[in-house]
């Protein structure tokens, strides 16, 4: 057994992490510990191998205002259903769980190219929503409303500045409440780096989001993020809802899309807002998903870095407004 295995954790987080590794295994030897990437939430994942087995170690970053309660009661029933990863562990007072280990691949490595994926998706997102129902949380347009208030009270940009987004918001809002007809168990973040392709099947992973929500959240998001094309979009809807959708849904399913491109709005410019600016922005405008991506190929903006995050959050805004295409989540620019 390594002496110093322990040591691969930060010092404040090391006790965390035996109590949970203890919790999983027992006496059972811990032959390495190595950080894996972690994503946008401040989690820190590890890749731990005990027995010549590798397993998932997760403790989940500070408490949010906004946090989710039920986290892993959603991820507990979602394992069961053989969706999550297999949990062998879960402290939700420390927020460390410690899962099976799925050594993914490339989601562009699916065999069959991205319709026989985004097929895979709408089948595994059915599953999803068919099987037991997690606790409710708030309100979708709520939570929204909440991340949004949040960014413009930050002062991250003039005042006024977001007056129109916010005056659409309600217009939304309104009308998004009375046509919702079921709540279903969802992820509420299907974006591409919380879906798992292990060389056979598919998995969904960090369950930070989960509640008992709209089912057309999690379709919004993939629609805008790997269902992209028209013929990619048709038959991933149609693998979702076991048929094409009729006018009444896709009416439904782009004020749902509104509130999730601003959903995610307000995730890029509160981080944002959290690195501190010099002076509020007093400029809403972007660059086009084209030029977007060729600056980023050209080496003109750097993934990962508060500036990128920055024009981001104002791309997903004028997709908010115009229902232009966002800017959507390559791995490259979140990692």
């Amino acid at each position: 057994m390594r002496k110093d295995w322990i040591e691969a954790f930060p010092a404040a987080q090391r006790e965390t992490a035996r109590a949970a590794l203890a919790g999983a295994f027992g006496p059972a030897q811990i032959d390495t510990v190595t950080p894996v990437g972690g994503g946008a939430s401040g989690a820190l994942p590890y890749r731990v191998e005990v027995g010549g087995r590798p397993y998932l170690l997760r403790i989940e970053g500070k408490a949010s205002p906004l946090r989710n309660p039920h986290q892993y009661h959603a991820l507990r029933i979602a394992a069961a259903s053989g969706i999550a990863p297999v949990v062998h562990h879960i402290d939700e007072v420390a927020r460390v769980v410690v899962t099976d280990f799925i050594a993914h691949r490339p989601l562009q490595t699916y065999p069959g190219g991205p319709a026989a994926l985004v097929v895979a998706i709408g089948a595994l997102l059915a599953r999803l929503q068919e099987g037991p129902v997690f606790p409710h949380f708030v309100d979708y347009p709520d939570i929204v409303g909440r991340l949004f208030a949040h960014v413009r009270r930050t002062g991250l940009f003039a005042d006024g500045l977001l007056d129109a987004h916010f005056e659409r918001l309600g217009r939304i809002s309104q009308a998004y409440a009375g046509g919702l007809d079921r709540l279903v168990a969802s992820h509420n973040d299907l974006i591409p780096g919380n879906i798992l392709f292990d060389g056979q099947r598919l998995w969904l992973i960090d369950w930070e989001s989960a509640y008992r929500n709209d089912p057309l959240v999690d379709v919004a998001t993939v629609l805008d993020t790997l269902a992209t094309a028209p013929a990619l979009e048709a038959a991933f809807l149609r693998a979702w809802l076991g048929r094409a959708p009729d006018a009444d849904l896709l009416t439904r399913l782009e004020l749902t899309r509104a509130l999730t491109r601003l959903y995610y709005a307000g995730v890029m410019l509160s981080g944002s807002a959290a690195a501190g600016r010099a002076a509020p922005d007093t400029d809403l405008s972007c660059p086009s998903l084209e030029d977007f991506r060729q600056a980023i190929a050209d080496g003109l903006l750097t993934p990962g870095t508060v500036e990128t995050r920055h024009l981001l959050g104002k791309m997903f805004l004028a997709s908010f407004l115009t229902g232009a295409e966002p800017p959507g989540f390559e791995h490259a620019v979140l990692a």
